[in-house]
Parts: structure tokens; C-alpha cells; sequence
């Protein structure tokens, strides 16, 4: 069988290897610590569970516009508008099996052979992959420990060219709980108004902030014509599985994403669609002690890091995240995470899968309970004092 040159250029999530490198320990008797999958470790809510068997018994089996269901697109418009103090029409609006179309469709839209995109890196790894897939060039913007894993926009306005068809950014941010500061995405905000580039902000964390409040790059002058906005369900309502997304993005662009959205998916499944409803429109009780739970998972574990000798750690200030430093291990974080996994039984990712500027670091997810993220902080310790025995 033949493949097109295309398929050679798609990346992967290292994170879903892992899992299957742990699986197998597993089945072997051994005991692992998953701090490895992005995803939360609670029930998705009640009622929203109701709202889909109900939706079952109603009828939503069958296939829906493309765009969205109308009563979905009108609460994430008002949800988002309000969340982000905007203007929001539901025709702004497309809903997606999962978040991860819309990044896919976006730079699909966007960019093709010739054009660069921006990224920040280290970053979710799908971006640099969709990026090559459509044969345009990724440009990474490098987010560093020593600027709180902000970018330095001095940097950005560089790395701008009049082939540059889109910027790429995420606060909170996977994978190191960083996110970008006020000042920060109102400078990206001019520049990219003062080049006519879209920005794709994935703000897939947004209600996970532990410090202050979220602000979106929608907000500042000029970007209602420029941003694109991504976000879903599976992390703040703990809906994984459900695979419901969505974009807000200018009519222009929904369009062609709803064009993309008929040739691939036709549709997004109609019950979890009413599920998610629900989920915005029913109380919010079980997401806020969600968060204050990870609020809780957080402190102590990052300072549970800080007490390891070779590691340091930031505190991450949204997400679900830990993002440790081990340069003092002279190893590569490729091979420190194997070590962790093999030896400790401690599954995480390398800072390399995440990008050129994610070597030297761990991606710990603390989306776990208490008791099993003092059993890895444990083991950690024990493999971090052999490999610097």
C-alpha cells in the first residue's frame, strides 16, 4: 500500500503511548501511577449525565446541522459572551466532536504550502503536527521558565512575516500551567491587528485558573474580527468521552469550518449535545470543587517536587499541570521518564513530546487522587536520588 507524502508529516500525542507503555506494565503485576493522560479523574456531573440518557429517550439519535445544534449555539454564544464581556452571535458558532477539529479545521482554513503559522512551543503537540500535515511551515515562539512560561513578545514580532497566516496561543496552557498575563495579550493583540492575522486561542482551560482571574485575547481592540476561539467540554465538566467542542470565530470563517464539519463528521452526536447543554445551562457546583480540588492536588504536590533534590518546579497557575525542571539529572527528560516509568512506576511525559524547548522538564498531570500522588511523589524521589547516585 501506498501512502501520501502527508501522512509521514502528522505527529501524535505522546500521552496516549504512554498509557499504552503503562497498560502493558500493568497487565505484567506491576503497580503505575498514571500522572500521564490530560484528563480530569472525576464523574462527569449528575444532571448532565441525565440530560444525555434523556436525550436518548427523546429521539437525539439521529443527525443534526452541521453547526451545531440552534439551542447549543445560542448558549455558548451567551456563555461565551458573557465569560469574555464580547459580542457573540450563534451564527459565530460551530460545534465539533471534541475541541481538537476545530484546531484541525482552523489551520486547514488558513494556511496551506508556503504560509507559516506561529506556535507556542513547548505546547499541546497537535499544533506543530495539523501545521506540517497541511504542508505549511510552523514557527515556534519558545515560552521559557524564567518568563513564567509567557512568550516574549519582542520575540513574536520577529518571527512575523508576510507569510504568517496565523498565530497560535494557549493560556492556561498545556503542559506547563502557565498562562499569558493581561499585558501580554494585549501586545500580541496589537500585533496581530497590525498585520491582519487571525489568532487561534485555545482556551480549553479557561474556567481552571487558580490566581486571579481569566482573560481572553477576545476582549482587546480589534481582535472581534481576528480571533478564534477554542474550547469544549471534556475538561471542565469532565467529558472526555463525550467528544463536544466548539469554535467562535468571525461568520466568514464559521462558514468554511461548517463546510469541513459536512465533509468529515456531518455532525456532532445530538445527545451529548443536549448533555452539554445541561452542562452550561445547570449548576456549577461539581466544576467549582472540582477546581478547588486540583487547587488543593496542586500545593501539595508541587511542593512536594520542590522537596526533591534535582527537581524544581514552578507553580503552574492554571490547568492541571506540573511542569518540573531536570536539567540537574544529566540525562535527557526522554530518558528520566522512562526511568520514572520502568523503575518507579510513575507514568508522565517527557518535556521533549511537547517540543524543542520542552527538553529538560517532566509533564506530571495531578489530575489524580491525593493518596496516589504521595505514592508517586515517593517513588519519584527514590529514582531521582539513583539517577543522580
Amino acid at each position: 500500500m501506498r501512502f501520501a507524502d502527508r501522512m509521514f508529516r502528522l505527529g501524535t500525542e505522546t500521552a496516549f503511548e504512554v498509557l499504552v507503555r503503562a497498560r502493558a506494565l500493568e497487565a505484567q503485576g506491576r503497580d503505575v501511577v498514571h500522572l500521564e493522560i490530560g484528563e480530569p479523574d472525576f464523574d462527569t456531573p449528575k444532571h448532565v449525565i441525565e440530560a444525555g440518557k434523556a436525550a436518548l429517550d427523546q429521539g437525539y439519535t439521529h443527525y443534526g446541522p452541521s453547526a451545531g445544534l440552534p439551542e447549543l449555539r445560542e448558549a455558548i454564544a451567551q456563555d461565551i459572551a458573557q465569560s469574555r464581556n464580547i459580542t457573540v452571535s450563534p451564527e459565530q458558532v460551530v460545534v465539533t466532536p471534541g475541541a481538537k477539529p476545530i484546531m484541525f479545521y482552523v489551520v486547514l482554513a488558513l494556511a496551506q504550502a508556503g504560509d507559516e503559522v506561529i506556535y507556542p512551543n513547548p505546547g499541546f503537540p497537535i499544533y506543530e503536527s495539523v501545521i506540517r500535515f497541511v504542508g505549511a511551515t510552523p514557527v515556534p515562539i519558545p515560552l521559557r521558565e524564567e518568563r513564567a512560561f509567557s512568550l516574549d513578545v519582542d520575540e513574536l514580532r520577529r518571527l512575523v512575516t508576510d507569510r504568517t497566516r496565523l498565530i497560535i496561543i494557549n493560556s492556561p496552557q498545556n503542559p506547563t500551567g502557565g498562562i499569558l498575563p493581561p499585558e501580554d495579550l494585549e501586545a500580541i493583540a496589537q500585533v496581530a491587528v497590525q498585520n491582519g492575522i487571525p489568532v487561534l486561542t485555545d482556551e480549553i482551560y479557561s474556567r481552571m485558573i487558580y490566581d486571579g482571574a481569566f482573560h481572553s485575547i477576545t476582549a482587546y481592540e480589534g481582535m472581534q474580527d481576528l480571533a478564534i476561539i477554542l474550547d469544549g467540554f471534556s475538561k471542565t465538566y469532565a467529558m472526555t468521552g463525550w467528544r463536544l467542542g466548539y469554535g467562535v470565530m468571525p461568520q466568514e470563517l464559521a462558514a468554511h469550518v461548517t463546510k469541513l464539519m459536512v465533509n468529515s463528521n456531518s455532525c456532532t452526536a445530538t445527545f451529548a449535545q443536549r448533555a452539554g447543554l445541561a452542562a452550561l445551562q445547570g449548576p456549577q457546583d461539581e466544576v467549582d470543587a472540582m477546581i478547588a480540588e486540583f487547587r488543593r492536588r496542586r500545593d501539595m504536590f508541587i511542593a512536594g517536587l520542590n522537596d526533591i533534590p534535582g527537581i524544581s518546579c514552578a507553580m503552574p497557575q492554571g490547568a492541571f499541570y506540573a511542569f518540573p525542571n531536570v536539567t540537574a539529572v544529566s540525562r535527557s527528560s526522554k530518558e528520566v521518564a522512562d526511568y520514572l516509568m520502568q523503575e518507579g512506576g510513575v507514568a508522565c511525559l517527557a518535556g521533549q513530546d511537547f517540543g524543542e524547548y520542552g527538553e529538560g522538564y517532566l509533564r506530571f498531570s495531578y489530575a489524580n487522587s491525593m493518596e496516589n500522588l504521595n505514592k508517586a511523589l515517593e517513588r519519584i524521589a527514590d529514582c531521582m536520588a539513583r539517577l543522580q547516585g
